[in-house]
């Protein structure tokens, strides 16, 4: 791209909009995924008896299922980013180009 386009794009409101949505919404799905996770490993540390917890007869306890919900919750922020960028994100940017274009 040339500097010309460039500089109309970083112009455009419409592009400062579309980088402070998309930051934010990052940094709070970061800010999510960092306080399961770190709050999973601190499980592990603080509190090993809690999660050694045996679920019903079986060897399976329950640091298991949690651990489990951990992948789960980073597929579902994982799949709600992606939703997100595909419609808002993807129709902000159309109409950035839509508007350099011009």
């Amino acid at each position: 791209m040339s500097d010309n386009v460039v500089a109309r794009i970083r112009a455009n409101p419409k592009y400062q909009e579309l980088k402070r949505k998309r930051s934010s919404f990052g940094w709070w799905l970061t800010l999510l995924m960092m306080v399961v996770y770190y709050g999973y490993i601190a499980l592990i540390a603080w509190n090993k008896p809690f999660l050694a917890q045996p679920l019903g007869n079986g060897v399976t306890t329950l640091g298991v299922p949690i651990g489990m919900g951990v992948i789960v919750f980073t597929i579902i922020i994982t799949g709600i980013y992606v939703r997100r960028a595909n419609g808002e994100f993807d129709q902000l940017t159309r109409e950035i180009l839509e508007d350099v274009a011009k």
